[in-house]
């Protein structure tokens, strides 16, 4: 049953990466540091949180606090206006981070004790967590990218106007266990 937990989390964290991958390709350089008002996130700043937190997170979780001395939260939310490329680096470098990390636990570690902010999690607690506020902020890059795109959106799921489609395909088949992400990654 625990290594069944590992495997779905890293699973989970892959298909929220996929959807923001899938919605920045669909994104201009513009519409990255587009902002709706001053008080409202562009993706480049949410890009930018996520992977300081990523990086704060998953770095030497057993020996070091998840919150490190070198990180800059605050500056995470300040107005960026980066190329693409060092966008992507940025993004690429804070789900390397964690994916590596949970790469590399194991059962036993599950139990462990680590600490955000000086305050103990068990290592499941702190996967649990951050599994709640990744896909926080990848739906906010979905929800940025959709009205950027507007018409010419590319659906990430299931497309408007296809679910009855979609479900007579998945009722044509015998019943089978697959995890969501596998399914999207075939019906896409």
């Amino acid at each position: 049953m625990v290594s069944d937990y590992l495997e779905s989390i890293k699973k989970q964290f892959a298909y929220y990466k996929m959807l923001g991958e899938k919605t920045i390709e669909q994104l201009s350089d513009e519409q990255l540091v587009w902002q709706y008002n001053a008080e409202s996130n562009s993706i480049a700043m949410i890009i930018h949180h996520l992977s300081g937190n990523m990086i704060s997170r998953w770095t030497d979780i057993f020996n070091s606090d998840g919150e490190k001395s070198y990180r800059n939260r605050e500056a995470e939310f300040e107005e960026i206006t980066p190329g693409r490329e060092e966008l992507l680096k940025m993004w690429d470098t804070g789900w390397e981070c964690l994916l590596d990390t949970v790469e590399q636990l194991t059962d036993d570690d599950l139990d462990r004790i680590i600490y955000i902010r000086n305050m103990g999690h068990t290592v499941a607690e702190a996967i649990n967590r951050q599994l709640a506020h990744y896909p926080y902020h990848v739906g906010q890059i979905v929800f940025i990218g959709k009205m950027l795109c507007n018409e010419k959106w590319h659906s990430l799921s299931i497309p408007k106007g296809q679910s009855e489609a979609y479900n007579a395909n998945k009722f044509s088949k015998d019943k089978h266990r697959e995890h969501f992400t596998d399914e999207f990654k075939k019906d896409k």
